[in-house]
């Protein structure tokens, strides 16, 4: 009888560390593994997790460049072609006749800026929406990843209560066999029991680790940088289900993902008007200025009468117009694969509307019904299978029942709670992935 009360003692402590440490999210034991990655006061937070990834996440950063160099276009096409300016100097050899000649030429660049423009400026457009689309994903893989870490935090917080309860009722099923009041079998079943949980413990805090590591790679943190988080499970899910959010009309439309497909197809509209701009006639101007000095071996006589070498140095100035006369070349083949860029962009803002739309409605029910699932557990679940677990250990102190009755009521207790963690990450990969849908970064 002895040992059937110190199995229900251990059984009771073993509910209550359990029921708390999943409350919590936090182990009841200090010396648990799930300790090293929570911290309420130093830890951090989602929000500040978030901000670091769109401050210092690489690829982000080099998604940035592209806005840059779309600038650069932009303002390269508002730029006029500069002139050309050529010198030719003619040198007759063996004699004295030369000739020097300067000529420019300036292209007028009719019809053809405007164009130009407008397609870099597009293309502006569409790299700062692209940058936007891209900041929206990042925000919603770090969410994951950090409710990853915390959801897997919480089922090492249970093994850490759970096991902490189990090393307790060994050691008193040991000092109890040791005074001859309990079989040794009842010991041996429970230390079987106790080396599965603890190896069951280290395949956990690996998974945590392993969060951790990708969660450092999204916020841009080395892998040896230590990282504690501030948040539990429940302490997330019950924060961000608590959120505002945008609504469907309006994040259908106003998604970055598909502001960057309307923007493609305003520059695939402006591509075929540079096209039609560029098979226009355009003019050019051009000057030149000649020196000529020439002689001959002939000699006549000057204005004073005096005999001298026939010999004249003259100046010209020159100016005119060339004018590209588009004849068979209008670039009609340009002009036809501008407007087949643009069909094919006005059906990618089609599907990207339809993706949006589809993607709202399916987290919208996913959500929907993962918090269904968790009332479930809320409103008796979790509650009926402590009972159930205090049932057979008052069995067990009747003596009808095993220890082995015990244990694996006592497996079920810890299934049910690995059941409700996953569904409150359920709810919060849920929300996750709505808010994504939405376009919402913070």
């Amino acid at each position: 009888m002895t040992s059937r009360w110190w199995m229900v003692t251990t059984c009771v402590v073993l509910i209550g560390g359990v029921s708390v440490g999943a409350q919590s999210g936090a182990p009841a034991v200090r010396d648990g593994l799930a300790s090293q990655y929570i911290n309420t006061e130093t830890g951090i937070t989602l929000e500040a997790a978030i901000t670091r990834a769109l401050e210092q996440e690489p690829t982000l950063g080099a998604t940035r460049t592209d806005v840059e160099v779309a600038r650069g276009a932009r303002l390269q096409a508002g730029l006029h072609p500069n002139p050309t300016v050529g010198f030719m100097q003619q040198q007759e050899p063996g004699g004295i006749d030369n000739e020097s000649r300067i000529e420019m030429q300036w292209p007028l660049d009719l019809f053809r800026k405007t164009g130009r423009i407008a397609v870099a400026e597009g293309q502006v457009r569409a790299a700062e929406r692209a940058v936007a689309d891209r900041e929206r994903m990042l925000a919603a893989d770090v969410r994951v990843k950090y409710g990853n870490v915390v959801a897997a935090v919480r089922d090492l917080a249970i093994s850490d209560d759970l096991i902490a309860a189990t090393t307790r009722q060994y050691d008193l099923l040991r000092a109890s066999v040791d005074q001859g009041g309990t079989p040794p079998l009842e010991r041996n079943m429970v230390e079987v029991e106790l080396h599965r949980l603890e190896a069951e413990r280290l395949i956990q805090a690996g998974q945590v680790d392993a969060a951790v590591i990708e969660l450092k790679r999204l916020v841009g943190m080395p892998t040896g940088t230590p990282l504690q988080l501030r948040d539990t499970l429940e302490q997330l899910v019950a924060r961000e289900t608590a959120l505002p959010l945008r609504t469907e009309a309006a994040a259908s439309a106003n998604r970055p993902d598909v502001q960057e497909a309307d923007a493609r197809l305003r520059v695939a509209e402006a591509q075929i008007d540079r096209a039609r701009r560029d098979g226009r006639f355009d003019l050019s101007l051009f000057g030149s200025y000649m020196r000529t000095d020439a002689a001959f071996p002939q000699f006549g006589f000057n204005g004073q009468g005096e005999l001298t070498q026939v010999r004249g140095r003259f100046q010209y100035l020159s100016a005119g117009a060339t004018l590209t006369v588009p004849l068979r070349n209008q670039n009609q083949g340009e002009v036809a694969s501008a407007q087949a860029e643009r069909a094919g962009a006005t059906l990618r803002v089609s599907a990207a509307q339809l993706t949006a739309q589809a993607e709202i409605a399916a987290a919208m029910a996913r959500e929907g019904r993962a918090r269904e699932a968790v009332a479930i557990y809320r409103n008796g679940a979790r509650e009926m299978a402590r009972q159930n677990l205090d049932v057979v250990t008052q069995t067990y102190e009747l003596g009808r029942a095993t220890v082995f009755d015990v244990l694996a009521e006592q497996r079920r207790f810890l299934d049910l709670e690995r059941a409700y963690s996953s569904t409150l990450r359920e709810v919060y990969e849920a929300r996750t992935a709505l808010r994504r849908a939405l376009g919402d970064v913070r």
